[in-house]
Formats: structure tokens, C-alpha cells, sequence
């Protein structure tokens, strides 16, 4: 079950994972802390980008320094909990390009409905890194990379705060080829959909709306 899934266990990914589950924590913390974990599950995510070289002048001599190769990365927010990933990875890599795939969930049937879709051109020439906190049924987040793969996209990654066991089969199931990076593997999912331990509604918790 675990060939495409990355748990990144970190020791400071693990500490702000923590203090951000604690339900005393206030919204701009929760937001801080979820800013800060993007920036460290980006760079395991990234960790095998394409490099090349290019000639430049150091104050000694000149030398041919690796660089990112290739088109710029795309990454897609799936709002609206997505949003709280996107701007800690924007600040890591503030030369991508940035998509939205806009779903919420039914609360009663926990299917994904679409009101939004709006992506960078030449999907198929990038590295794709959609970023969702939670990865509960996988309902949404297979849903969002089916818009994607219709839209060219072929080399596909998946991040979140969170997954439950039910999602991750959801996700590698429906797509095999994406690999997910997550900073905890929680136990199940309870009746409503939500990650147990958890940390609660991402979003609501995020922007203070419940």
C-alpha cells in the first residue's frame, strides 16, 4: 500500500504537526505552522527535480553551476484548504506556476462537486504538485487529478498534511503512477469522512471559520 506514499518524518515536520493538531491552537498559529510543514514536505517532494548547468561567474572564477532544468513546475491548489500549502511552497519556488481546482464535498453523499478549474498552459512539459491538506477519502483528490490528467498533465504529484489509510488506496487505485508525500499517516476515518486522530476542518481551522 505504501509504494507511491511518502511520509516525511522529519522531527520538526512531526513537532509542528503536533502543536497544529492541538484544537487550542489559534487560526494565525495553525496558519503559520501549516506555512512552515509546505516548506519542508516541498523539499521532499522536489527532492529529485531535473538539474543542469550554466555558466557563471563566481567572485573567484567562473564555473558551470547546477540549475533547474526545464520548463517551470506547476502547482495546483485544490481549494480551498489547498491555499495554506500554496503559499509556503510559493516562497520555496517563487517561479511556479500556479493552477486551482476549485471542490467542495457533499456533505452527505462525501462526493467531490466542481465549481472551478483554471491551470497553467503546457501542463504535459511540467512537473504538476497538487496540494490539498487532508487526504480523507480521496474522493476530491482523485477528482482534481482527473481534471488534471484531461488537461495534460503526465508527471503528477500529490502533497497533504494528512492522509487516512481509506484515501491513499482511494488515490493509488485510481492513480498509480502518483506519488503522494504527507507529513502523517493517521488510523481511519470516521462517519463523516474526517481523519481520526485528525486535526479537524483544515480550512475551517485555516481561515477561522468555524
Amino acid at each position: 500500500m505504501t509504494d507511491n506514499l511518502t511520509v516525511v518524518t522529519h522531527p520538526l515536520v512531526q513537532h509542528k504537526l503536533s502543536l497544529m493538531r492541538d484544537k487550542s491552537a489559534p487560526t494565525p498559529l495553525f496558519r503559520q505552522l501549516l506555512r512552515e510543514i509546505s516548506q519542508l514536505l516541498a523539499y521532499e517532494i522536489t527532492r529529485e527535480l531535473a538539474l543542469t548547468t550554466k555558466r557563471i561567474n563566481t567572485p573567484l572564477e567562473p564555473m558551470d553551476a547546477p540549475v533547474l532544468d526545464g520548463k517551470k513546475l506547476a502547482l495546483v491548489s485544490i481549494l480551498r484548504a489547498g491555499n495554506g500549502l500554496l503559499d509556503g511552497v510559493l516562497e520555496l519556488i517563487p517561479g511556479a506556476r500556479v493552477g486551482f481546482v476549485g471542490l467542495y464535498r457533499d456533505e452527505e453523499t462525501l462526493k467531490p462537486v466542481q465549481y472551478y478549474f483554471k491551470v497553467p498552459d503546457t501542463l504535459e512539459d511540467r512537473l504538476v504538485i497538487a496540494v490539498d491538506p487532508m487526504l480523507a477519502t480521496g474522493n476530491s483528490s482523485v477528482a482534481a487529478i482527473d481534471l488534471l490528467k484531461r488537461s495534460g498533465a503526465k508527471n503528477i504529484r500529490f502533497m497533504c498534511l494528512l492522509a487516512a489509510p481509506e484515501g491513499v488506496k482511494r488515490m493509488q487505485e485510481a492513480h498509480p503512477d502518483v506519488q503522494i508525500v504527507t507529513a502523517a499517516l493517521d488510523s481511519h476515518l470516521n462517519a463523516k469522512g474526517y481523519i481520526v486522530p485528525g486535526l479537524g476542518d483544515a480550512g475551517d481551522r485555516m481561515f477561522g471559520t468555524k
